[in-house]
């Protein structure tokens, strides 16, 4: 992978918003039907928030999976929206930022998602598993095998 290369070349770009006032069974939906970890919030295609999987299951966790609390986890899943525990406050790349400055955001802040905004527009976002996908896709030849195995 190229470094110096644009976020551009390996962001994701089909993403699935919701919009501030959503309520978390929505959200909810979103991650047991898809095999994301973030959802970004948008007002107008701009970003305001992002969900991450942790976040949800932050604001869920403490509480008995029994059948009486079933019905609270539904109650609390209508009652609540994306914007009350979305993460604010974001780092946020262009799409021709370089991948290093992405991967030094990652490195010292810790996070797994950075939005990708033109012009105050979500276009995409990079996680940590786009450049572990992007590292991984790189062909390796037999020639640079051998190569490592001789030092």
């Amino acid at each position: 992978m190229n470094i110096l290369a644009p976020v551009k070349t390996i962001m994701t770009t089909k993403l699935i918003t919701v919009a501030p006032a959503d309520k978390l069974k929505d959200v909810k939906e979103i991650f047991e039907k898809n095999p994301i970890h973030h959802i970004p919030v948008v007002r107008y295609k701009e970003i305001i928030g992002l969900i991450s999987k942790t976040d949800f299951l932050y604001f869920m966790r403490g509480f008995n999976k029994n059948e009486e609390d079933r019905f609270v986890d539904e109650a609390r899943l209508r009652a609540y929206t994306a914007e009350e525990i979305m993460t604010k406050g974001l780092a946020k790349l262009t799409p021709n930022d370089r991948i290093s400055v992405a991967l030094e955001i990652f490195l010292v802040n810790r996070f797994h998602a950075i939005p990708v905004v033109d012009n105050n527009e979500l276009v995409g976002i990079l996680t940590t598993f786009d450049i572990i996908k992007a590292i991984a896709g790189e062909s390796v030849t037999a020639d640079q095998v051998i190569d490592s195995q001789k030092s």
